[in-house]
């Protein structure tokens, strides 16, 4: 769906309703507490603006995978972070200038998208504002059943992660470079299959390019590979466009993965069975930051290495300086590679720094995001 069919907040006067917005309040925990509140931080401009408009607003998210109700999952010590850092009262299902609802997946009907739990959700509200980008990619109750019952518009953050990522489909300004990293090929192998043509150069790095060199017959030793994959990328790397693709010349190896193993540079060609690739080598480093430097749109998701561990780090940190230093129309897209931005300072140096790793990764595959494309609706 193309951004803009849909109607926004600035199109409807939210003052003396009663407001249900879909937050994406699905924050890393850490011993019970809020391990980074990126997405929290995020969420509360809109929530601000609408108990400013004089709206009564009442907040959903999921939070984690429960099944079933989990403790451990409540959106309790959520609550509390929100209401550490706003000017204004956050509390757990009470009364509060922004009331937040429990946990929406220790409903079984979440996922279901049941009609039961969405008229639950939607019972009572004069306006839905969907602003979770980071679940509009799934059909479930909180983000498709409530906006098919209740007047709903696109909420400031999921219309500004829209349009920004947009242009990385329609005409993006060139030389137009996009940088892949991460554990598995076959999480992006939509990705890649449908922006490689489009692209001028793109970046292959971290565990999934191991699998992109074995097709090309390189010995990888004991790295990351999906064996099962590698006759679906054989194309790729052996296809019309196969010059875009650009992987690793060099590689920091190991002959275990441990963060306190020993470490060497060698060849991506020069790999020896009992050694496990962990970063992208410093001579690809250097290749990889040159070419976002030269970038007019660059897109950025997934580390180039084991970033938890100091010694396979540097890759991830040459693409994150590179992509803060660029000139470009930068989006780093979320998750781990958000995560490495942010732990190096870097998050306000890049064009757009997106909330929603997988939505973002299905929004470039071309994909229709069910929760988007129900808000279409609303235009009649």
């Amino acid at each position: 769906m193309t951004a803009g069919r849909y109607l926004t907040l600035d199109d409807v006067d939210p003052g003396g309703l009663r407001v249900l917005v879909r937050s994406d309040l699905n924050v890393p925990l850490d011993a019970g507490a809020v391990d980074d509140d990126f997405r929290i931080v995020s969420a509360l401009p809109t929530l601000e603006r609408l108990v400013e408009a004089g709206a009564a607003v009442t907040v959903c998210s999921h939070l984690g995978r429960p099944e079933g109700v989990d403790p451990a999952l409540s959106l309790g010590v959520v609550a509390e972070r929100m209401d550490q850092i706003s000017s204004l009262d956050v509390a757990l299902e009470r009364p509060a200038d922004i009331t937040v609802l429990e946990n929406t997946r220790f409903n079984p009907g979440e996922t279901l998208n049941s009609a039961e739990y969405a008229e639950e959700l939607a019972d009572g509200f004069d306006l839905f504002v969907q602003d979770a980008f980071g679940s509009v990619h799934r059909a479930h109750a909180s983000t498709v059943g409530v906006a098919e019952r209740v007047r709903s518009v696109a909420g400031p953050l999921l219309d500004k992660e829209l349009k920004a990522l947009g242009r990385f489909l329609s005409e993006p300004e060139v030389p137009y470079v996009v940088v892949l990293g991460g554990a598995k090929v076959s999480d992006k192998l939509a990705v890649i299959e449908n922006l490689l043509p489009k692209v001028d150069a793109m970046l292959i790095g971290g565990g999934m390019c191991f699998t992109l060199l074995a097709a090309k017959g390189v010995e990888v030793g004991g790295s990351l590979l999906e064996e099962k994959m590698i006759e679906r990328v054989r194309p790729l790397v052996e296809g019309s466009d196969r010059e875009k693709i650009i992987l690793p010349s060099d590689i920091v190896v190991a002959t275990e993965f441990s963060a306190d193993a020993a470490v060497e540079v060698v060849g991506a060609k020069q790999m020896e069975p009992g050694q496990i690739g962990l970063d992208i080598g410093p001579e690809t480093s250097l290749l990889f930051a040159g070419v976002i430097r030269t970038a007019e749109s660059v897109f950025w998701n997934g580390p180039m290495g084991v970033f938890e561990f100091a010694s396979a780090r540097s890759g991830t940190e040459a693409v994150a300086r590179a992509m803060a230093e660029t000139s470009a129309f930068s989006a780093v897209g979320g998750g781990d590679s958000a995560a490495a931005l942010r732990e190096l300072g870097l998050e306000t140096h890049v064009s757009h720094l997106s909330t929603g790793g997988g939505a973002s990764l299905e929004l470039l595959e071309g994909r229709e995001l069910p929760g988007v494309a129900v808000l279409e609706r609303w235009l009649l």
